[in-house]
């Protein structure tokens, strides 16, 4: 039954990860990244749709990304879309494509990136204590149901306590090389 809790915990907190390395895209390095245009959704035929639906979506350099979309009439749509989505840049549309030019990255931007990445950090945080709330819950009532001694449940609880704390400790990880990552020039 405690084995059962565990493998749920790690389960979870395996997804937290998860969401915490694709939060993790968003964020903009030395290079630009498609991934940047990951929350970026289009009007299409009245259904919101995401752009790398509708379009093809390349990193041409280092500093630029090239969305050239599958129906020439989805230009405007594409450029309006960007623009509200206010990812830092202006499009540029030349009625082929539309052209993202991003600037050299500040010391100001690096920073600004590495405080957001440890919040997303932070949030991580959150759900994998959370996860262990809920499996010390799955033990409580394994406790009320008195079909374990004490000296079990306690390791149990023990054993949830040290499932969380080493994956608190892979998110500091995780963390710390990504604001390295990103504040390097």
């Amino acid at each position: 039954m405690l084995n059962e809790i565990y493998n749920n915990q790690k389960l979870h907190n395996d997804k937290a990860l998860e969401a915490l390395k694709r939060d993790f895209t968003t964020l903009r390095t030395g290079k630009v990244s498609i991934n940047i245009l990951d929350h970026v959704h289009v009007d299409y035929y009245g259904s919101s749709t995401p752009l790398n639906q509708v379009a093809t979506v390349l990193a041409t350099d280092a500093s630029t990304i090239t969305i050239t979309p599958w129906e020439k009439s989805m230009l405007k749509t594409i450029t309006a879309a960007i623009q509200a989505a206010n990812i830092g840049v202006n499009p540029n549309n030349d009625g082929e494509s539309v052209k993202l030019f991003f600037p050299p990255m500040t010391t100001e931007d690096r920073q600004k990136n590495a405080k957001e990445a440890k919040a997303m950090g932070e949030k991580a945080k959150v759900a994998i204590r959370n996860i262990r709330k809920d499996a010390n819950d799955d033990i409580k009532k394994i406790e009320k149901d008195k079909t374990l001694s004490e000296d079990e449940i306690k390791k149990g609880y023990d054993e949830v306590q040290k499932i969380t704390d080493n994956y608190i400790t892979k998110v500091d990880q995780i963390v710390k090389d990504k604001e390295a990552e990103l504040l390097k020039v």
